[in-house]
């Protein structure tokens, strides 16, 4: 389990991300039109996991925006936001600012926080993902990880796409 804190204070997740070198597991989330998306859909692609408790609190947006201004410059790779929140939520903040070079994908019934070890166990995010990032190659091994250890703070976005390189 991972001891991250909100606020100062002590959260943990259900388990650890994956560690560099493993293969990521498949997934099954939902976008804004209610589609299912599968690791099949990103195939040959360099993917960045944003993974976020909401959309609608400051530093998930703030995460989103940016990541969404990175992805434009990258080529061969896809930026996948995933969060509990419903894809209506998602699309809707998405349209509202204008964000087109990101992918944001609803974990609201499937498996992907505890498949990748991100699901929080206690406090009043229980049930929530964590603040995390998982950076892979093209052929879905894991080259960078971040599990952020402040939910309220950013990742380290030079960092995952420096991993991207």
């Amino acid at each position: 389990m991972s001891n991250i804190t909100l606020k100062g204070n002590e959260v943990h997740t259900i388990g650890t991300l994956p560690s560099v070198g493993t293969t990521i597991n498949d997934f099954a989330l939902v976008d804004s039109g209610l589609n299912v998306k599968t690791l099949s859909n990103f195939d040959g692609k360099k993917k960045v996991f944003n993974i976020f408790p909401s959309i609608d609190t400051p530093t998930c947006a703030a995460s989103t925006r940016k990541f969404n201004e990175e992805a434009s410059k990258l080529d061969n790779a896809v930026v996948i936001n995933v969060s509990k929140d419903l894809p209506f939520a998602l699309g809707r903040f998405c349209a509202a600012e204008g964000l087109n070079n990101v992918e944001t994908l609803s974990d609201f019934r499937s498996s992907f926080g505890d498949d990748y070890q991100v699901t929080i166990t206690d406090s009043p995010l229980q049930g929530l993902l964590s603040r995390a990032v998982i950076v892979t190659d093209a052929d879905n091994k894991v080259v960078y990880t971040e599990q952020v250890s402040e939910i309220a703070d950013e990742p380290n976005y030079s960092a995952a796409i420096e991993a991207l390189k």
